[in-house]
């Protein structure tokens, strides 16, 4: 418990039993005051009222003034009838009363208002000692109250009086003792306070106050300077350029590689502003641009960077690695600056370029006896060259389709080839959304057929042009018309859509097939993927091809799919403002 809700626990409630105490003994007071004003009040007056009326008998009461004084005290009487059995009795000295003014020489008329007067008086009297017990039983009771109340305030100042100097002062003497000791270079000393929360902060800095004097203590410059030229001798050795910032972006170190790289001199390079480096230098400014972006986006795989040095062209990839650590004795993490390296790829490029250029070739040269083993299938169908039976026929369907399908697949190899050597060759025009959709619609009617499939198209009329290339955004469509013809169900529907909204024109292709695991969805367009357990044919390539030609055009390619759901492909591209 901390000290502030300690004390304020404390000092609370000696104020609470402070307000009772006040509560109980204004309580009493007020109930012992209304019992004695009923006295006062109720019996006191009706005392006097009888003796006056008695002194008007023992003056002589055939006087006219005395009548009216003791009619006058009568009436009072009549008005303040407070105890049990005074009504009686008051209404009976009112009926002796009329008989001594009739017959003033009526003495035991006058001796029955005597008795009436002194019954009365008794009466009152008797009322007066019951309702004095009464006030006596009060003034006891609040006595008490008051004296319970005041002794629970006296105990529990006297348990704050005792407790509390002593849960506070032990943990600063203990707190001194400790302090003194690490004055003394004693910095393996450690604290450990209970209590209030207050002090096990305290003792936790403290503590970590301490480690960090024993760390610094323990250290050795000569230590310090080995490691420091220990690690830079590994730093240089790396065959991967490295530089090191520092919080303030000041480059800290850079190995040779680095240096070489750049066309620099170590001294114009280390202990320089990077920003004031990066105003002469383009490869520091470009390895510098993000470096202030967050973390996720800093470790993300960039485009590789081409650099010429050594008289060749080399390819780096970039990493940018802020650097945090844990201070000892600390909890929270302190940045201290990035790495950046750039890690050489040259040797993988020319890989990929050879096994490009490989594709590309084999693909290319496989085309022509494709195209002829179809020509050959298609006159052997012709009846010109000849009658075929039924098993030679179904050999030759056999034929043609495998002949598409390796015709198929050469051609998105050629794709990919040319999508991988940045070659791609695009005519982008105004061009009539419904062509495509029409084009690619007529492409897989075939296929649709076979499976009874129907495709229903909705678009709204009349539409925008779109700015696009006609043959590759007719393919993008036919192939993503094959998937969800391949993927549906025998004799389900596709939906094509068009829509137009703000960002451009979208094509909508919506199929009732499986859908697509979620964990699988943002690899679909990676290439050679293939959801793992599809019975389908397939290269991998198709999405992948779909996706470079559709951003290649400034558009964008998504999809939405869930297991047993089915899928949506949607393509996005650009309209002609008109």
């Amino acid at each position: 418990m901390r000290i502030k809700t300690k004390l304020s626990l404390g000092v609370g409630l000696l104020f609470l039993l402070v307000i009772v105490l006040a509560v109980i003994g204004a309580t009493h007071i007020n109930k012992l005051s209304h019992d004695t004003k009923n006295i006062l009040i109720a019996n006191y007056n009706t005392l006097d009222y009888s003796r006056q009326m008695l002194i008007a008998l023992d003056e002589n009461i055939s006087n006219p003034a005395n009548i009216q004084n003791f009619s006058i005290n009568l009436k009072k009487q009549q008005q303040n009838v407070t105890e049990p059995g005074e009504k009686e009795l008051t209404d009976k000295l009112s009926a002796d009363f009329e008989k001594l003014k009739n017959n003033p020489d009526d003495s035991m008329a006058e001796l029955g208002l005597r008795r009436d007067l002194s019954g009365i008086m008794l009466l009152n009297m008797q009322a007066i000692q019951r309702k004095s017990g009464v006030a006596e039983n009060t003034a006891d009771q609040a006595t008490f109250w008051i004296a319970v109340a005041g002794t629970l305030c006296f105990l529990i100042a006297l348990t704050l009086l005792v407790n509390l100097p002593g849960s506070i002062a032990h943990p600063i003497n203990e707190l001194t003792v400790k302090i003194r000791e690490i004055e003394e270079k004693k910095y393996n000393k450690r604290i450990y306070l209970q209590g209030s929360s207050e002090f096990v902060e305290l003792g936790e800095a403290f503590n970590s106050m301490a480690s960090k004097l024993e760390e610094y203590e323990g250290s050795n410059l000569s230590e310090l300077l080995f490691e420091k030229r220990r690690i830079e001798t590994i730093i240089n050795n790396m065959h991967d350029p490295v530089i090191g910032l520092d919080q303030n972006s000041k480059i800290i170190f850079a190995n040779e590689e680095a240096v070489k790289i750049t066309g620099l001199k170590t001294g114009d390079l280390v202990g320089k502003a990077a920003a004031e480096v990066a105003m002469k230098n383009d490869l520091i400014r470009y390895l510098i641009k993000d470096i202030d972006k967050p973390a996720q986006t800093l470790t993300a795989k960039n485009q590789p960077l081409k650099i010429f040095a050594d008289n060749k062209e080399s390819y780096f990839e970039k990493e940018v690695h802020p650097i945090e650590i844990t201070p000892t004795g600390e909890k929270e993490k302190e940045y201290i600056g990035h790495v950046i390296l750039l890690k050489n790829i040259t040797p993988f490029k020319e890989l990929d370029f050879a096994k490009t250029n490989f594709i590309a070739t084999v693909s290319h040269e496989l085309k022509t006896p494709i195209s002829s083993i179809k020509m050959s299938v298609l006159l052997l169908e012709n009846e010109h060259t000849g009658l075929i039976n039924t098993d030679q026929k179904n050999l030759l369907e056999s034929i043609e389709e495998d002949a598409n399908r390796l015709l198929k697949i050469t051609s998105e190899l050629l794709n990919m080839t040319q999508v991988e050597t940045g070659n791609i060759q695009l005519n982008i025009k105004p061009t009539s959304p419904k062509e495509i959709l029409d084009y690619a619609v007529a492409i897989n009617k075939t296929q649709a057929d076979q499976k009874k499939i129907k495709v229903e198209t909705h678009f709204p009329d009349p539409l925008p042009f779109v700015l696009a290339d006609n043959e590759k955004t007719s393919w993008v469509l036919a192939n993503l018309i094959s998937n969800a013809i391949r993927y549906s169900p025998d004799s389900s529907t596709i939906s094509l859509t068009i829509e137009e909204n703000n960002s451009g024109l979208a094509f909508i292709v919506k199929d009732q097939g499986q859908g697509i695991d979620p964990q699988y969805k943002d690899k679909i367009f990676d290439r050679y993927f293939r959801v793992p357990g599809s019975q389908k044919g397939g290269t991998g390539l198709g999405l992948a091809i779909s996706k470079e030609f559709i951003e290649a055009q400034g558009g964008q390619i998504s999809v939405m799919s869930s297991l047993g759901a089915g899928s949506v492909f949607r393509v996005l591209l650009n309209k002609v403002n008109t």
